[in-house]
């Protein structure tokens, strides 16, 4: 659990980070589009840094819930191909990156499913 709770930290951490980056060390260097694409990745960076919180939280109150860590590290991959290739994407402006993100995406919506079965069996 404590291993999510510090991840998720970092993660938002770096999402205000990278975000503050992108908007006053890119902005009029690279065209309005990839910034855009830029901050789509930092706002689903943070989203689901709170989601890895979240997941630490419950996982401190049912430990014996096994599909909870499953959830927190889809979390973190999708966090990692679906930001993470926006970023190399906006920067790079190379539009073959895109085929990465959605496997992020799917890792995001399988968390996020985890999370609901879990409830429903555990709460």
């Amino acid at each position: 659990m404590k291993i999510f709770i510090i991840i998720g930290a970092i993660s938002a951490l770096l999402s205000v980070a990278i975000g503050a980056f992108g908007s006053h060390g890119l902005e009029g260097k690279i065209p309005e589009k990839y910034l855009e694409i830029w901050k789509t990745g930092v706002q689903y960076q943070m989203f689901h840094s709170m989601g890895l919180l979240i997941v630490g939280i419950l996982m401190s109150k049912f430990p014996e819930n096994s599909l909870l860590p499953w959830a927190g590290w889809l979390m973190l991959a999708g966090i990692v191909f679906f930001a993470g290739s926006l970023y190399i994407l906006a920067i790079t402006q190379v539009g073959i990156l895109g085929a990465i993100t959605p496997i992020g995406g799917v890792a995001f919506i399988v968390a996020w499913l985890l999370i609901v079965i879990a409830a429903v069996k555990y709460l």
